[in-house]
């Protein structure tokens, strides 16, 4: 059995609604890169792009003249209690590894999405990226917000707009399985 790519291009809008919690999606258009340090300074200091349909990509790039050189995703939990300001002004959509707390799950009830990018493949990522320009340069290459350019970046939807999550059904799913077998062994 086939399954089918939904393709999406930023800005995104109500289509995200739409996805469902394991699908398989290309994202092409820009994205903004953001960890701990950047996500504090756009608190303070105001986000210096238009946030209206935007994605966030939880990535500290490695940078090279003006080329992605590899660009995997950070540990997305890290920015649970920081990052729902972002879905107020309109960011639709998150990337990054590992899912998100039940914070954030809620959070994006009816709002946006979360997708999944593989860790460990910085350089499939990066050969999906053109570099289109910076933010927040002197927080250093992995803290800046750097603005990309996708082309059919795969990724798999993490976390729907409906509170399905995958990463949790997983965790539900072996701790039922332990459980099963901690019970067997008996």
């Amino acid at each position: 059995m086939k399954r089918t790519v939904v393709h999406l291009r930023t800005p995104l809008g109500d289509e995200v609604l739409n996805l469902k919690a394991g699908e398989r999606v290309e994202l092409s258009g820009m994205v903004y890169t953001a960890r701990d340090e950047a996500h504090l300074r756009m608190q303070k200091d105001g986000i210096p792009f238009d946030p209206n349909g935007a994605v966030i990509y939880h990535c500290g790039p490695v940078i090279q003249g003006k080329k992605v050189i590899a660009a995997g995703p950070t540990t997305s939990a890290r920015m649970n209690e920081i990052s729902g300001f972002l879905l107020d002004t309109g960011v639709r959509a998150f990337i990054g590894k590992g899912g998100m707390g039940s914070t954030m799950r809620k959070q994006l009830e009816g709002r946006g999405v979360y997708f999944a990018f593989t860790g460990g493949c910085a350089a499939l990522a990066s050969s999906h990226m053109t570099l289109k320009g910076v933010f927040y340069e002197d927080l250093g290459m992995a803290e800046a917000v750097w603005a990309i350019e996708l082309d059919r970046l795969p990724l798999v939807v993490g976390i729907d707009a409906h509170g399905n999550d995958i990463f949790e059904a997983a965790r539900q799913h072996a701790k039922e399985a332990f459980a099963e077998f901690s019970r067997r062994a008996r």
